[in-house]
């Protein structure tokens, strides 16, 4: 037996729970009604076996994970609790669904009545802000979860104002701030946690994982992933359509994914037309004996067409080298980064486009590309049946978690089980495809591709 990494996953609370839930559920298990979730209830982060060696890799009792629900003593009492929820970043489907969850779960589950929405991500807390907050119940947000987008707005940056966030917190006698972002609103959750841990103050800050790319380390899932993939497939089966009914065609479709090409490889598994599945974590070479335009022809060759579906940051590399027309991310009038501290990628799509145009009339090969980005129809799609049900229990999880004096910490889902996870340990690193694991596997073997498309 051998222990693997070891990953602190205490939660913070703000102080001993003392306040009996009004939610009447039972202590005891085998008596058909509903249960508390015991403070002491946990799952192991990891556990695995080589059953031909007998040796276990078990997880150390640090590495328990604590479960998310409804606990029997909450911190808050729910007269004097005024709650507020903000999104931030990019769209992405469920982020209403999210929002309705929250604020039904605060009414009616623990009678709260005030709750603010806070507008265009943490640019409506910053002190300058023009954007007063909605007043929220639940016939403000009645039937939101089947429109896409969200009803409080978002937008990228603020969250470095920490100090200006956290005074506008207190001006507003909030004590719970919900907020439901990726990477860069979470970091921002934790240091605005940080803050208000250290001025003494007795505010819950909750998040909500909201990344499209799927990207955010021990989150089984994100919301608005599988509505992602299922709108990416229907841009697919387009392309392939255009493909196979024209001479030579070529379907090129180019979908979210700027460091992880989760939303690529389930897309390509759904939709067995994907002939090329390219993602940052495959690098690839164009030109040569093994490149991607070698690879193309033989099968245009062979078949006469097809599909080509690839991350937006796959390829980054190959336009940063290429003398194009393209304009650099570094040059004067573009900056580095975007206001969430993203950097800016080049257009793969249309590179990759002209790339295969140039390349196939040296050869004198007629070909006709089709090229579809789907993008922002796929983060402002209304979420699918399966993302509307993950919404809605992360919002009544999070509701749960705040009330019970929970902060700076994550609701995860994790072996199936919704989990706390401190929001420090959430985005200390990214989740990638791992190109020697099952899933890119799988895409190699749906796709058959070649394994590497490198000139070694």
């Amino acid at each position: 037996m051998k222990n693997i990494n070891s990953y602190d996953f205490s939660v913070q609370n703000l102080g001993k729970a003392t306040i009996s839930s009004p939610i009447m559920m039972s202590k005891n298990t085998g008596d058909k009604f509903a249960n508390y979730v015991n403070e002491s209830e946990s799952i192991l982060h990891h556990i695995d076996a080589n059953l031909a060696t007998g040796e276990t890799v078990v997880s150390s009792h640090i590495n328990a994970v604590e479960l998310a629900g409804p606990r029997e003593k909450i911190y808050f009492n729910p007269a004097h609790v005024h709650a507020s929820i903000v999104t931030c970043g990019g769209l992405c489907p469920g982020l209403n669904n999210v929002i309705r969850a929250v604020v039904r779960c605060f009414w009616y589950r623990y009678n709260v009545r005030r709750i603010s929405g806070i507008q265009y991500g943490y640019r409506g807390l910053v002190a300058e802000s023009p954007f007063e907050p909605i007043k929220l119940d639940p016939d403000v947000v009645d039937d939101i979860q089947m429109k896409g987008g969200t009803i409080l707005g978002s937008s990228r940056g603020g969250g470095k104002k920490v100090a200006e966030i956290v005074d506008s917190l207190e001006r507003m006698n909030i004590n719970i701030l919900v907020a439901v972002g990726g990477d860069g609103t979470l970091r921002g959750a934790d240091e605005i946690g940080q803050e208000i841990l250290k001025r003494g103050l007795k505010i819950s800050v909750i998040g909500i994982p909201k990344t499209i790319d799927n990207d955010l380390s021990f989150i089984q899932s994100s919301f608005g992933f599988d509505t992602a993939v299922s709108t990416a497939v229907q841009a697919v089966r387009g392309a392939h359509v255009e493909a196979h009914d024209s001479i030579n065609g070529v379907g090129l479709v180019k979908v979210m994914g700027r460091e992880s090409g989760f939303i690529a490889a389930h897309t390509a598994l759904a939709m067995s037309d994907v002939n090329f599945c390219l993602i940052p974590e495959n690098p690839f070479d164009l030109e040569g004996k093994n490149g991607l335009l070698r690879h193309l022809r033989e099968r245009i060759l062979s078949r006469q067409h097809a599909v080509i579906l690839i991350a937006e940051g796959a390829g980054q590399g190959l336009l940063e080298k290429s003398s194009g027309t393209l304009p650099e991310p570094s040059s004067r009038s573009i900056a580095k980064t975007d206001a969430s501290g993203n950097k800016r990628l080049h257009d793969v799509g249309v590179f990759l486009k002209e790339r295969i145009a140039e390349y196939f009339t040296k050869e004198n090969i007629e070909v006709n590309i089709k090229y579809i980005d789907p993008s922002y129809i796929i983060r402002s799609a209304p979420a699918n049946p399966n993302d509307s049900i993950y919404c809605s229990r992360l919002g009544a999880h999070a509701v749960h978690a705040a009330m019970s004096g929970r902060t700076r910490t994550l609701i995860s889902l994790m072996h199936n089980r919704f989990v706390h996870i401190p929001i420090e340990i959430a985005v200390a690193e990214r989740n990638y495809v791992d190109t020697e694991g099952s899933l890119w596997r799988d895409v190699l073997e749906n796709t058959r591709q070649p394994v590497s498309m490198k000139n070694i």
